[in-house]
C-alpha cells in the first residue's frame, strides 16, 4: 500500500484520513496539520522523508504563477528543502490541469453559464489555471488577491492588470511569511469576520481558496455557487446555512472529504514513480485521464 502524507500549515482540527484505491493500488491519505507552526511542519517532513511514498505541502504555496511567471515563496522553499528523499509537492503543478477541468466541468456537465457571468475569484495567485479559464469561458472575473489576501479593497478586473500587478508587488511580497497572507491554524477555525459584502453580493460565481473566501465571507450567500477546494463536513453545513445553492469542489470525494490539490497531486507523483521536477503536464493529463476523476458536486438548497 502506498502511503501518502499532507503536512499543512491549517489547523488540525481539519485532520483526516482516508483508504482509496488508485488504478488498482491501495492508497493511505492521510493530512496532518501544524498550526500555523512552520518549525513543528519542518520537523514532522524531516520525520517522514524517506518513510512515506509521496508528501504532500498543505495550507502554504512554494510556487505562484501569474501568466508565464513564477514566483516562489519564501517559507514554501524552506519546507520545500527540509525534504531530500521522498517526492514532495504543493498542488501548484497539478493545479493548471485539474482546475481548468473543474471550470469545463462547470459548463459542459453541470450547465452552468459562463459568459457574462460575474465571478468572484478570492486568489487568483493560486490558482491561476482557474482564473484564466474563467476568463476565457467569457465570465466577467473580479481579482480578488488584494482583498483577501491583503485585506486593502482594491478590486482588480483585467487579467492583464492582474499580472502587470503581480509582476509590481510579488517579488517583495514573497520575502515575507506567509502567515502575512493566508489564515494558517487557528486562524482557521474562528468564524467569518463579515467584510467587503459588495464583493460578495454581486458574484453569481465564488471560486478559490475556502480559506480566502470563509476568512470575511458574510451572513448570506443565497443563490451562490462555490467553487473550491478543500472542505470539510462542517464547512459543508456553514456554507448550506448561509444560502449557497451548489458547491463544487475541484478534487474528488475520498472517504466523505475533499482532500487539498496537493494530496491528489503527491499521489499521482506516487502512481508516476518520478520525482515532482520530472513529472510534466502530460503525465498529470493522462493519469487525471486514467483515473476519470470529477469534482465533487453538493446540491446544497436540496
Amino acid at each position: 500500500m502506498k502511503r501518502v502524507v499532507s503536512v499543512s500549515l491549517g489547523s488540525s482540527s481539519r485532520d483526516h484520513r482516508s483508504r482509496v484505491r488508485l488504478l488498482g493500488e491501495e492508497f493511505e491519505l492521510e493530512r496532518i496539520g501544524m498550526d500555523g507552526s512552520i518549525d513543528r511542519a519542518t520537523r514532522k517532513l524531516r520525520e517522514l522523508d524517506g518513510t512515506v511514498d509521496a508528501i504532500g505541502l498543505g495550507g502554504i504555496d512554494v510556487y505562484l504563477y501569474a501568466g508565464a511567471k513564477r514566483y516562489a515563496l519564501r517559507d514554501g522553499l524552506r519546507l520545500l528543502a527540509a525534504v531530500e528523499r521522498t517526492p514532495v509537492v504543493d498542488g501548484s503543478g497539478l493545479k493548471n490541469t485539474l482546475e481548468r477541468e473543474a471550470v469545463r466541468f462547470l459548463h459542459d456537465e453541470l450547465g452552468v453559464t459562463l459568459a457574462g457571468t460575474n465571478v468572484l475569484m478570492v486568489s487568483a495567485l493560486d490558482r491561476f489555471g482557474m482564473a484564466q479559464a474563467l476568463v476565457d469561458a467569457g465570465a466577467d472575473v473580479l481579482f480578488g488577491d488584494f482583498i483577501f489576501a491583503l485585506d486593502l479593497d482594491k478590486p482588480v478586473r483585467g487579467l492583464a492588470e492582474f499580472e502587470a500587478l503581480a509582476e509590481r508587488y510579488l517579488p517583495d511580497a514573497c520575502k515575507l511569511p506567509f502567515q502575512f497572507f493566508y489564515p494558517t491554524g487557528k486562524k482557521q477555525d474562528r468564524p467569518p469576520q463579515p467584510k467587503y459584502p459588495e464583493y460578495y453580493a454581486e458574484a453569481r460565481i465564488i471560486a478559490g481558496d475556502f480559506h480566502f473566501m470563509r476568512q470575511f465571507m458574510p451572513d448570506r450567500l443565497d443563490g451562490k455557487l462555490v467553487l473550491t477546494n478543500t472542505v470539510t463536513a462542517r464547512d459543508v453545513d456553514e456554507l448550506r446555512a448561509r444560502g449557497v445553492e451548489r458547491l463544487v469542489t475541484t478534487t474528488p470525494d475520498f472517504g466523505g472529504r475533499s482532500f487539498g490539490t496537493n494530496v491528489v497531486e503527491a499521489a499521482l507523483v506516487a502512481l508516476a514513480g518520478k520525482a515532482w521536477s520530472d513529472v510534466t503536464p502530460a503525465d498529470y493529463a493522462r493519469l487525471l485521464g486514467e483515473l476519470a476523476l470529477a469534482p465533487r458536486v453538493i446540491d446544497l438548497a436540496a
